[in-house]
């Protein structure tokens, strides 16, 4: 009789000792998920600042001396560009998005490097477009647009100078995405393809810190 009267007073000790285990879980399953948001939300941040630094490059490099009245791509320019493929066409939609970057207007950035992209055909700004739109969509958390654009770079122009940062842009999806075998490999695949290249240099730092 003792017995049973000490199990029935135990019993409600060890209900609430599994009420604690179950509500510790879930705080930490909380925490957990809090952690990879608040990593999700740095990695945004840190793209957005290289977004910047590329541009600034890009800006450099290209020698952009394109102004502020001339940003506007209307309905009639549009048909003006329609099925010519003159360099002046190409470089004016190309500084046109370019200058959109810098205004932070990525919407209309994204409208000028996907006409250019789609309509024109240029082995030098043609893959930048898509370098671009890439990004953009990185931007925008569109990982699964952000990919086909650095794929189809990689996979169309595999020899521009863009090209192995395509490929380590590409490896930085998956790991966000959480395929981190795939990441792993594409970041190995980055190293041992373009050694000389600085996209191999973030690639091996990726790989170490993921060991």
């Amino acid at each position: 009789m003792k017995i049973f009267i000490a199990f029935f007073l135990a019993a409600p000790l060890f209900v609430q000792s599994q009420e604690v285990d179950a509500s510790d879980i879930l705080f930490l399953k909380i925490q957990e998920l809090e952690s990879e948001i608040a990593s999700l939300r740095s990695e945004l941040e840190s793209q957005g600042y290289l977004l910047e630094k590329l541009l600034s490059e890009e800006i450099e490099q290209e020698g952009n001396s394109s102004k502020s009245d001339n940003l506007t791509l209307s309905e009639s320019d549009s048909f003006r560009f329609e099925g010519i493929n003159d360099s002046k066409s190409i470089d004016e939609v190309y500084d046109e998005g370019i200058a959109f970057l810098n205004e932070k207007d990525y919407a209309s950035a994204k409208q000028s490097f996907n006409y250019l992209a789609d309509n024109f055909d240029d082995q030098e700004k043609i893959p930048l477009c898509l370098f671009w739109l890439g990004e953009i969509s990185l931007l925008e958390s569109n990982l699964e647009e952000s990919e086909q654009f650095f794929q189809r770079l990689a996979a169309n122009f595999p020899d521009h100078w863009r090209t192995p940062l395509a490929h380590k842009k590409i490896g930085d999806i998956l790991m966000m995405s959480g395929q981190l075998s795939a990441a792993k490999n594409k970041y190995q695949y980055v190293v041992q393809s373009f050694p000389e290249n600085s996209a191999s240099s973030l690639a091996l730092q990726l790989l170490e810190n993921m060991e």
